[in-house]
Parts: structure tokens; sequence; C-alpha cells
């Protein structure tokens, strides 16, 4: 069925056709429902160098072609229809757009049966319109964790959101105050990998503007404020195999459940822990959350060591259950098509290299690193991290070389940039030097 008969049965008036830049930026046209099926032909034209892409204006128009299985019909707007894009430019697709470089990891896998599923867990802050505080006056506990009281002073805004999901089929099943002020987090089922991507990409724009509608801000920055617990974005992986539906993870004699091939997975990204961090980790703020100080609750919930363990949440890496193993490194201000593509890209290689993640870890590691045998750091800032990435021939053959010089590129830039500004820390600390 073309999508404007679709749009026809579900009384859709408009298309957002969209797609996700190399920041993470959600850029988007609109498109009326009489015009959908030539764009889906031919795609939306857009100015690469006018977007976060690694262009220039002498480049030529690039095209967003929708994908039609990506359709979400906007809960609180029905006659509006979202759609997630892929670019193209001079009749081929575009190396370094996000989603393209998501589906040119997973078609390598798809070629060997597999199946990656992933499930994120997006946490964030409700603020007031200026972003200079929580919009919640009353929402001061030093541990405001699962707070009953502010969580339901918020229950009209995270009700509709959870009804959205409801009604979107995503299945939701808990939703929470988090650790910090003012933070919360709404969970729903796990899919394959780029379904996944594509339900971040929307929800993260589906919560900014429900929170507007109620007149408040939403933010999914990593570290808003230094003495309250960052938003993460803790991921769950998991391989299955695509024609038996079964997982390729889960091992029950395993004393945590996971399989020789979960291990070797969890080893690759162990191993290109560093690198990954330019990608599930990448913007400044990101390391003011896995380089925190202890928080007013007493912990920071982030990683600061490469390391493994059981269920013990002090570690980049937690094994919750059998079949799959959560990567608390991650953050809100990955790219959702990049995370799960670096990912799969490190994963794999600890697949092929048979890498040996070594036993779990039994220690708290904020109160004890020196108990882990050979305790390896994170990057202490973006610079670090992407001087890593630019030396990991593991993500940079993986992503592709064009993606991988594309994204150093903008990314260096925007720490110079970073670098550029004098902070009130600067002027406090050194101007009666």
């Amino acid at each position: 069925m073309s999508l404007r008969k679709k749009a026809e049965e579900l009384g859709i008036r408009y298309f957002l056709v969209s797609y996700s830049d190399l920041f993470g930026t959600a850029r988007a046209k609109l498109v009326p429902a009489a015009a959908i099926d030539a764009i889906c032909d031919e795609g939306a034209t857009f100015a690469g160098f006018a977007t976060w892409l690694d262009m220039t204006p002498a480049d030529p128009d690039v095209f967003a072609k929708p994908d039609p299985a990506s359709l979400i019909q906007l809960p609180w707007k029905p006659e509006v229809g979202w759609l997630a894009a892929d670019l193209w430019m001079n009749g081929r697709p575009v190396a370094h757009a996000p989603r393209n470089v998501l589906k040119a990891s997973l078609s390598k896998i798809h070629a060997r049966g597999y199946e990656l599923r992933t499930g994120v867990e997006c946490e964030f802050f409700l603020l007031s319109p200026d972003g200079q505080s929580v919009a919640d006056p009353f929402d001061s506990q030093a541990k405001p964790c699962y707070d009953q009281h502010a969580l339901v002073r918020r229950y009209d805004l995270i009700a509709e959101i959870c009804d959205a999901l409801e009604l979107m089929g995503w299945e939701p099943y808990q939703n929470d105050h988090e650790d910090a002020n003012g933070q919360f987090e709404i969970n729903w089922k796990f899919s394959e990998a780029l379904q996944t991507a594509d339900r971040q990409t929307f929800f993260k724009y589906m919560v900014k503007s429900l929170a507007e509608k109620h007149g408040l801000r939403a933010t999914f920055m990593p570290k808003p404020f230094q003495r309250l617990t960052g938003s993460g974005c803790h991921t769950h992986i998991s391989l299955w195999d695509r024609e038996r539906g079964t997982s390729l993870f889960s091992d029950s004699k395993d004393r945590e459940g996971l399989s020789e091939m979960a291990y070797h997975f969890l080893g690759g990204i162990l191993h290109s822990a560093e690198a990954l961090c330019a990608i599930v980790t990448p913007s400044v703020n990101s390391y003011r959350r896995i380089n925190a100080a202890v928080t007013t609750s007493g912990a920071t919930w982030s990683p600061n060591t490469i390391s493994y363990a059981g269920n013990n949440r002090t570690h980049m890496i937690r094994i919750p259950g059998g079949g799959r193993f959560e990567l608390r490194l991650v953050d809100g201000s990955a790219n959702p098509y990049l995370l799960a593509a670096a990912i799969l890209e490190a994963g794999m290689d600890g697949v092929e290299m048979r890498r040996d993640p070594g036993h779990p870890s039994e220690v708290n590691v904020y109160q004890n690193p020196e108990g882990l045998p050979q305790p390896r750091l994170l990057p202490d800032n973006l610079l670090d991290a992407l001087r890593a990435f630019d030396a990991s021939p593991v993500l940079r053959t993986g992503l592709g070389d064009e993606f991988a010089s594309a994204y150093s590129r903008l990314k260096r830039a925007q720490w110079r940039d970073y670098a550029a500004h004098v902070s009130a820390w600067e002027l406090a600390n050194t101007l009666d030097c």
C-alpha cells in the first residue's frame, strides 16, 4: 500500500520526513500527504552543509528517502506522521549518514544469519522553560530516586508519554523518578536494533514536544547539574539467530547465563572501550558524567573504569540476567544509530578475534578500583576519546573510513570551539594570577 493511501486510512495530512545528522540532531521537512509517494521515490531535498554533515555549500542536494516501515503517527497530533529517512546524494547512499552507517553494519551480520536486538533506558530531566533549574521546586530530596510524591506530581506528563508508547505498540512496562532531582525514565520493550534506533530518535522528539505542551523543558543532556546524577542511556545488547528467533547469547549452564559468543562480544566492547567513547559519550558534557565526583545521592551510577561484572552497577558493563548484558557507558547525547553501529562493530570484532574479557569482577569499583586486576580508566575528555577513535582500526574499518573521517573532523571542530571559550572557573581561579 502506498503511503498516500495509508495517510487516507489514518487521517494523516502531513508527514515529517526526518533524518539524524552526525551530532544526533533531528532534521525534517513537512510534506503534504498528497506528495508523499513522490517523496518516497525521489526523496526530500536538503542542503547537507546546513546541518551537521561533512559537506560544503558546493555539494549538491541531499535527498532524504523515507522508510515506510518506520511510520509513526504522532499520538498528540495524529494528523501528522513521522518517517525516518535515509540520505542519498549523487544517486548513492551518503556513507557517513548515521542511519546508513547502522544499516551497513547490520547488513554484515544479517548475511551471517544474525540479528542485533537492543533496548535503551533513556533518562531525562524536566526543567523550567529557561533550563536553569529542575521544574519541580518540591523535588529536593538528597536521595530522590523512586520518590512517589515527585513522580505523581508529574503524573499528567509521564502518563501522556506512557500512553503514547502503548498506543504505538512499543510495550512500555515501567516509569520512574530517577536518582537526580527532576530526573525520570520511561522503559519500553527491546527490539531489533534499527527499530530501536528509530524509536529512540522519535522518543526524544516526543518527550521534548510533550514537555513543552505542559510548559516544561525536557533535556537528555548527560550532566546539566554539577551535584546531581547525570542522565545515562543504558543499552541492553543481545544477538539472535534471525531464522530461528533464538538467542545466541544465552547459556543456562553459565553462572551469569551468557554463552561463549556473548563473552567474546563483550570482550570486544571492553577491548575498544576508549575509542567507543567517542561515539557513545560524544559530547564535551559527557565526561562530567562518567568522571564525576560523588553526587548528593551518594553515587554517580556512572562507570569510571573499563570493566564488567554480574549484577553490579558500579562497572561499565553489567549482566543483569541471562542472554544479554547492559552497557552503562552510553549517555543521552549519543546518536541512536551510531551507538548501535559502534557497539555492533566492537562486539563482532570480539567474536571474530575471540577476545577474552576475563572473569567478571565482584568488587565495588567506586570504593575499590584497585580491586581490579589491571584497572583501565575511561578517557578524561572528548579529545582523548577522539584520539582513541582515530587510532582504532576496529571502529575505523568497521564503520567505514569515510564516516570515521567525517565524524572525527566535525567532532574535533566542536572540541576546538569549546576549548576557545573562557569559563567562569578560569576567571575565578586565574584572573589574579
